[in-house]
């Protein structure tokens, strides 16, 4: 979302790769820096979206990466994630989505009791019983202290946040993957996703492949079948039919200077791995 077009051109450019639907930031997910609602040509997305059959319902968008609710060691990090947060789920509403991933956070060596507990006093800080938009708390790789690791974790803060109804979960693919997930065996994934936190709150899924190896902790995406996991177990994934209404996001490198989603979409419709993807 850049330019004059902001959020119009965040369509356009999704149209151009025959999705059906996208994610985006409301502003640079490294910094505060966001422009007034009334900039963002939101009324003209939405047109243009509704003439293509692209449901608002399904957008996700997704907070800045410099929110981290875990951090007890600096109390000014921690109460910027909270004020930013709510500014960030107030856009979101404003806008007309309803899907706003969040990492976690990081403990920064506090240790995962602390850091937990610091998520759920953020959450119960900022989510009001009115609001909308429903944050996904995303699965994350585990590099350095980062929470939200195992379904376990997440399930954890969902259960002691009082407003729960309004948090689901982001499953990414590269993360599970790195995080020490067998992503082959989806349907055992599944099942332990509906036995701790219920599959009713999947609500996005980031397709990912990965540079390493299962469970290095390192979250270095891949293009689609030139990583670690593979096209046949990522195309398995896409067309589970237990998660047939989620929307999925592609977060994968690009390539030349260029995004490669468009092939990569291609290549989960026609069910074949393109290898001269990566040729130049």
């Amino acid at each position: 979302m850049k330019g004059k077009d902001m959020l119009l051109g965040s369509v356009k450019e999704a149209l151009s790769y025959n999705a059906t639907t996208f994610m985006f930031y409301t502003g640079a997910p490294q910094n505060t820096r966001r422009k007034p609602i009334s900039e963002l040509k939101v009324e003209e997305a939405k047109a243009l979206m509704e003439e293509h059959h692209i449901s608002l319902d399904n957008l996700v968008v997704h907070a800045p990466y410099i929110i981290n609710l875990a951090n007890t060691i600096k109390k000014e990090t921690y109460e910027l994630a909270v004020s930013f947060l709510k500014t960030e789920i107030e856009r979101v509403e404003a806008i007309g989505a309803s899907r706003l991933v969040l990492h976690p956070g990081s403990h920064v060596k506090a240790g995962e009791e602390v850091g937990l507990q610091s998520i759920i006093d953020g959450l119960n800080e900022v989510l009001s019983p009115d609001q909308n938009v429903k944050i996904l708390l995303e699965t994350m790789a585990g590099k350095g202290s980062e929470l939200g690791t195992t379904f376990e974790q997440l399930a954890y803060i969902i259960e002691h946040v009082e407003l729960s109804d309004k948090l689901g979960i982001c499953l990414d693919t590269c993360h599970l993957h790195d995080a020490g997930y067998d992503l082959t065996d989806f349907d055992h994934i599944l099942d332990m996703v509906d036995e701790t936190i219920g599959l009713d709150r999947v609500l996005a899924i980031h397709i990912n492949d990965s540079k390493n190896v299962q469970g290095a902790h390192k979250d270095r995406h891949e293009n689609i079948g030139y990583g670690e996991i593979g096209f046949e177990t990522l195309n398995k994934i896409v067309h589970n039919p237990r998660l047939k209404d989620v929307p999925k996001i592609l977060e994968t490198p690009y390539i030349d200077g260029k995004a490669p989603y468009k092939e990569e979409i291609e290549m989960f419709e026609n069910n074949t791995f393109n290898d001269t993807l990566k040729q130049s």
